[in-house]
């Protein structure tokens, strides 16, 4: 992508935006529990979770740091990786619709399905980076100009 027709907005602003809108998604989630923390403890429990105390510790971590990572493009392969692993275990866990009938299955299969499309944007920063406005940009630079 060393061309020097790109346009700006494309191989600019766009994967900022992308970014921020999938960083500001966890930041919040991972926000919300700690201000949340014995309901979502609770709901975790519900759905049968071993070990809640540890886990949804280590949910906030991922979802604050990845969150943070993705929105300053500061290690945005590895915070986009970590998080799009952290999710497939969510997904499966939390949004078994195939246990469900009714409302409630649609509901599940449509946050099940919203996962997976987060899972995908997450592995695309993860293989490409975080793009031109970014820390990762800035202090290490990943494309060279000839």
């Amino acid at each position: 992508m060393n061309n020097t027709n790109e346009n700006p907005i494309v191989y600019g602003v766009a994967p900022l935006v992308g970014r921020i809108l999938l960083g500001v998604l966890f930041l919040m989630a991972g926000i919300g529990k700690i201000s949340g923390w014995e309901g979502t403890a609770g709901y975790m429990a519900s759905v049968g979770m071993p070990f809640v105390p540890l886990f949804l510790f280590g949910a906030i971590v991922l979802e604050v740091g990845g969150g943070l990572s993705l929105l300053l493009g500061l290690k945005a392969r590895l915070g986009g990786l970590l998080l799009a692993m952290f999710l497939v275990p969510t997904t499966l866990i939390f949004h078994a619709f195939w246990n469900l009938e009714g409302q409630e299955r649609y509901m599940q299969m449509l946050m099940f399905n919203k996962n997976l499309a987060i899972i995908g944007g997450l592995l695309y920063v993860a293989v490409f980076g975080a793009g031109k406005f970014s820390l990762d940009n800035l202090v290490c630079p990943l494309r060279k100009k000839k």
